[in-house]
C-alpha cells in the first residue's frame, strides 16, 4: 500500500527543462567556449551541480557552479511553469490522505521559489533539498530522509522522477519507483532502472495510488 508519494521537482512537477538546459549551455560557453546542445547537457539533469562539474577540478568546479547559479537565478522566474495537471493531482492526493514530499537536487531557496510561483508549496508535508542530507541522489539518503519525516517506511512510498538519478535513489532506499515518459533525458536511462511504473501525465499518479 502506498502511503506517501515523493516527487522530484524540476522536470517532474514543474517544467524547467529549458531553464536548466540554458543554464548549463551558458556555463560551458563561458568557461570552455563550447556550444553544447540540449541533448548533451541533459545528462546532467537531476544531480547536484558539484557532481556535474567535479571532473574539472575543485577550483574550476566552484567557478562553474557560481556562473550556473547566477545565470539560472536571473532567468528562473520566466522559465518555471507547472506541468498540466500538477495542482489537480496534488489536491487529489491530499484529499486521499496521501502524504507528499519533494525530493530535489535543487537548492532550497530556488526550490521553494519555484513552488511558490506555481502555488503548490502548500500541498507538501516535507521538502528535501541538498542542504538536508549528506548523501545526494542517486544515493538513498534523500529518500530515506523524506520517509523519516513523513513517518512512513520506504516500501510504503513511491518516488516519482524524470531522471535515472531520482529512480536510483528511490530504488536503493527500498521505495517503489515511477518514471515519467515526458522526461527530457534519454528514456533508456530511466528504463535501465526498471521502474515499477511509467506515466505519461502526472495525473496518472492518482490511478497508481488508488490501486
Amino acid at each position: 500500500m502506498i502511503k506517501a508519494v515523493l516527487f522530484d521537482l524540476d522536470g517532474t512537477l514543474i517544467d524547467t527543462n529549458k531553464l536548466i538546459a540554458e543554464s548549463f549551455k551558458y556555463t560551458f560557453k563561458i568557461h570552455h567556449n563550447e556550444e553544447k546542445s540540449d541533448k548533451e547537457v541533459s545528462v546532467f539533469f537531476g544531480q547536484p551541480l558539484e557532481e556535474s562539474f567535479k571532473v574539472y577540478g575543485e577550483e574550476l568546479c566552484n567557478d562553474m557552479i557560481k556562473t550556473y547559479r547566477e545565470y539560472n537565478e536571473k532567468i528562473h522566474d520566466t522559465m518555471c511553469m507547472e506541468f498540466e495537471g500538477t495542482t489537480e493531482t496534488l489536491k487529489t492526493l491530499k484529499s486521499m490522505g496521501i502524504k507528499t514530499a519533494i525530493v530535489t537536487s535543487k537548492r532550497k531557496v530556488l526550490a521553494e521559489r519555484g513552488m511558490k510561483i506555481n502555488g503548490i508549496i502548500e500541498y507538501f508535508d516535507a521538502i528535501i533539498t541538498p542542504e538536508d542530507t549528506n548523501e545526494h541522489k542517486p544515493k538513498p539518503g534523500p529518500v530515506i530522509k523524506a520517509c523519516e519525516i513523513l513517518g512512513v517506511k520506504p516500501e510504503e512510498a513511491l518516488m516519482v522522477g524524470d531522471s535515472h538519478f531520482d529512480l536510483m535513489s528511490g530504488k536503493s532506499a527500498g521505495a517503489k519507483i515511477c518514471g515519467v515518459n515526458y522526461t527530457a533525458l534519454p528514456i533508456e536511462l530511466l528504463k535501465d532502472c526498471e521502474p515499477d511504473y511509467f506515466i505519461d501525465s502526472i495525473k496518472d499518479i492518482i490511478t497508481i495510488v488508488d490501486k
